[in-house]
């Protein structure tokens, strides 16, 4: 079973979450559609590999907004992410995003 992260129930989680905590579950992001992944959660946001590597992070702001960031799989120290913007909650489409500078969504499902 998978529990859809809405973002009623992303921001009290990861107000519980100090540490990040990693538990497997289903991601998709436009531009790479569904894949496994690792949804690690800490006290403030969310973060996926992507199937290229690169990292997303996306920090939660309200129960209604948040801002995402695409980190290189080669980043160095000292190199800032890429800023995609603010995202919202997709109507109808619990666990999912969207929003950003390039019409950007994603979901994130753990599972239970």
């Amino acid at each position: 079973m998978k529990n859809l992260m809405t973002g009623a129930v992303l921001l009290a989680s990861l107000a519980l979450a100090l540490p990040a905590v990693a538990a497997p579950g289903e991601c998709s992001m436009t531009g790479y559609g569904s894949f496994a992944c690792e949804v690690a959660a800490d006290g403030g946001g969310i973060t996926f590999v992507l199937p290229d590597g690169q990292t997303f992070a996306f920090a939660l702001l309200a129960a209604d907004e948040g801002v995402g960031y695409r980190i290189a799989a080669d980043a160095a120290p000292g190199q800032p992410p890429r800023n995609l913007g603010t995202f919202h909650p997709l109507e109808g489409s619990p666990g999912c995003w969207a929003g950003g500078r390039d019409a950007i969504q994603f979901c994130a499902a753990i599972a239970q």
